[in-house]
């Protein structure tokens, strides 16, 4: 098990057994690969509510909100609408072919949780940005998403 995943067990314990995913097929309907840290998180804990707080997004949920297919499909048109009326944030233009694909939200406040995929990057290597969803305001996380879930944690348990 990834090691973010593991902790965050230890803080939020998983209820249920584990959900195991056919991730192959995952990927072909997305097309792309995906990260094992976010694998691992959804095998552990399922999509849908984490802490009370953020929205896990699952390929298995049958809720368009928090199916990660459906809404990264919702999240690309978006964003390609957006950015013709305002700029895109800094960290998609350092370099060609820099998009986002979403992973969670954050519940009520219509902040997004995105991977931050630049062109010849592993899934390995993506990392989070945060966008406040009513604003412009991005943030760039130069980390995964498990360890990005592990980190406001425990600040917010701290």
């Amino acid at each position: 098990m990834h090691s973010a995943v593991e902790c965050l067990s230890a803080l939020v314990p998983p209820t249920g057994s584990r959900r195991s995913r056919d991730w192959t097929a995952v990927e072909r309907r997305l097309g792309t690969a995906l990260p094992q840290d976010y694998k691992k998180l959804i095998e552990t804990y399922g999509g849908g509510v984490f802490d009370e707080t953020v929205w896990l997004l699952d390929t298995e949920c049958p809720h368009q909100g928090y199916n990660l297919i459906d809404q990264a499909k919702e999240c690309a048109e978006t964003l390609a609408k957006l950015w013709q009326v305002e700029p895109k944030p800094p960290q998609l233009l350092e370099g060609d072919g820099a998009d986002v694909l979403p992973w969670a939200y954050i519940e009520e406040s219509g902040a997004m949780l995105y991977w931050l995929r630049r062109q010849g990057q592993s899934p390995e290597e993506w990392t989070v940005m945060f966008n406040e969803g009513r604003g412009p305001e991005w943030e760039y996380h130069p980390t995964q998403c498990a360890p990005f879930l592990l980190s406001v944690l425990l600040s917010l348990w701290a």
